[in-house]
């Protein structure tokens, strides 16, 4: 009868719990697509910039990495509206994980860049290669293939960081659980539900990682 009642709560409560979904989904992704390019760029600093610019760089990252989510996620909504930006929770929670994640991912990228020994990119240039060239055809598929898997390790992360947005207000599906729960009081019911939701969200995003692995692997 216990699960009768989930089902039919569950059946009640079927639109709050996907639009929660969709919103954790359009956060994470956002986060992902936006932290990702920005953390190339910082990798890219960090690897071949200037004594200047890998020092700033480097502290933004440690800054960053050394700073809890839920902080990075309060001061991107209170301090962007205490400077004129005036950002929603929606947009401040982006640009919260966007920034945690472009950290990480630039950390990962140096690693891989770095872990490429220097002979290649000396034989690039040897052979008249310019050095966008031989980022783009001798280094970055190398280093793809390195970081992968600790890609897609950071953009989990990134799904778990977005039920942290609830603390300003984002009605992402942590907050969407809890308001049902509030109404019918199936807490272990409706939580296990939410980690049934968020386990398929990374399991999607797992999958697509082998899938990419896949297709750069070098063939045997």
């Amino acid at each position: 009868m216990d699960f009768l009642a989930f089902l039919d709560q569950l059946w009640i409560a079927r639109f709050v719990i996907l639009s929660g979904l969709g919103a954790t989904v359009s956060i994470s992704l956002l986060a992902i697509i936006f932290g990702s390019l920005a953390g190339v760029f910082v990798g890219l600093a960090l690897t071949y910039g200037p004594l200047l610019v890998r020092l700033l760089v480097r502290g933004y990252t440690d800054i960053v990495r050394g700073t809890p989510v839920l902080v990075l996620v309060l001061a991107s909504y209170y301090v962007s509206s205490a400077v004129g930006l005036d950002l929603g929770p929606f947009s401040a929670g982006v640009l919260a994980l966007a920034i945690f994640c472009s950290s990480h991912v630039g950390e990962i990228v140096r690693g891989g860049l770095q872990a490429i020994p220097k002979g290649q990119t000396e034989a690039a240039m040897a052979i008249g290669l310019t050095f966008s060239q031989t980022f783009t055809s001798v280094l970055w598929p190398q280093a793809l293939r390195q970081f992968l898997p600790t890609w897609v390790n950071t953009a989990a992360e990134m799904v778990k960081a977005s039920t942290l947005l609830s603390v300003i207000g984002v009605a992402e599906l942590l907050l969407r659980t809890q308001e049902i729960i509030s109404r019918n009081f199936m807490s272990l019911q409706f939580y296990f539900f939410a980690g049934l939701l968020y386990f398929v969200v990374n399991f999607a995003i797992e999958r697509f990682g082998k899938y990419v692995e896949r297709k750069t692997a070098v063939p045997t």
